[in-house]
């Protein structure tokens, strides 16, 4: 479905909560690092988070929550957060994502505070290249992460790999067996132009078509939905005739805009109605000036009203947003 104000009370969206705060003042990227942030002061409250997460759901008929980042788990309220979010009626989904460092410790206490499911990004197997990639060797924890997950019944427990030439576009078929084999479900997602460098270039990308290509070498590919994918973000296929699936998540090269029921709440309270989108409507400014929940829906519906048909990254005047991935959130 196609975001509009009139649409937001139905059945399929999701609100992405970018909550990967963790100390006063620091923020986390992608690789797990540390780096200063001058958002970090202003970001919401956990009560003022989940005040608004409130009014997603009881009020605009969001069905899912997605906890993101930056990297969540070093917020110190994730827990309660999710907990406040599972207490809700009606109950949504909550699901986070997450690089994995830390999350063997967190997986059961997470678990039991109401977390349904999760996500782990994971593009190799290497240590040598986890080191590059994460500036950290810390390839271990993240394995032990994605068994503590399954441990904890976070099911299904979902793998996010991104290629990238000639670093790490060779491991796409160990990705999938290594997967395969545990019980994961894998999604390779197009590498996109939300790099903090703005560097990205599109002859670097390893396209859906490729990926596909490499994984069929290997292993049989069918359609795991021949009616298509609807709003889901990943063209899903069935692996040697299943009932093991994975997925692909072309954004650039096969675009869902038109399906797209997601919108996003930074942790500054900031709303975003595309991952790509170079504007956001301001919610921590009037809630913290006084407005009622009433008017607080009232300018979140207007966001989403706004929303454009597409990313536009295809279109030859396309502008990266200022925010990088590691601000935004998957």
């Amino acid at each position: 479905m196609r975001f509009a104000a009139a649409e937001l009370a139905g059945g399929d969206d999701e609100v992405e909560v970018l909550g990967g705060h963790g100390d006063e003042g620091q923020v986390v990227g992608q690789g797990g690092g540390l780096a200063r942030d001058s958002r970090v002061g202003q970001a919401c409250r956990d009560g003022e988070m989940a005040r608004l997460v409130a009014i997603a759901v009881q009020r605009l008929g969001i069905t899912e929550v997605r906890f993101t980042g930056g990297e969540p788990l070093l917020r110190r309220g994730l827990a309660g957060l999710i907990a406040a979010a599972a207490a809700l009626r009606p109950r949504p989904e909550i699901s986070l994502t997450t690089n994995g460092i830390g999350l063997a410790r967190l997986a059961g206490p997470l678990r039991d505070a109401g977390l349904d499911r999760i996500n782990v990004s994971l593009d190799t197997l290497s240590p040598e290249t986890f080191v590059t990639l994460a500036r950290r060797d810390r390839l271990a924890d993240v394995l032990a992460g994605l068994s503590a997950a399954a441990a904890a019944g976070l099911a299904p427990v979902k793998v996010n790999a991104v290629l990238m030439r000639g670093v790490n576009d060779h491991e796409a078929a160990a990705l999938l067996r290594f997967c395969l084999d545990r019980g994961y479900q894998l999604r390779f997602i197009e590498q996109m132009p939300l790099d903090a460098q703005h560097g990205w270039r599109r002859t670097d990308m390893i396209t859906a078509e490729k990926i596909l290509a490499a994984l069929s070498a290997r292993f049989s590919l069918t359609p795991a939905d021949p009616a298509g994918r609807r709003s889901a973000p990943a063209e899903t296929f069935l692996v040697d005739d299943g009932p093991d699936k994975v997925g692909v998540i072309g954004s650039v090269t096969r675009p869902f805009c038109g399906a797209c029921d997601r919108v996003r709440l930074t942790a500054d309270g900031q709303i975003r109605n595309c991952l790509f989108a170079r504007s956001e409507s301001d919610l921590r400014t009037p809630l913290r000036a006084g407005a009622d929940d009433d008017q607080l829906a009232a300018i979140w519906r207007r966001a989403v009203a706004t929303k454009l048909p597409g990313h536009g990254i295809n279109d030859h005047g396309f502008l990266q947003p200022a925010r990088p991935m590691s601000a935004i959130g998957g």
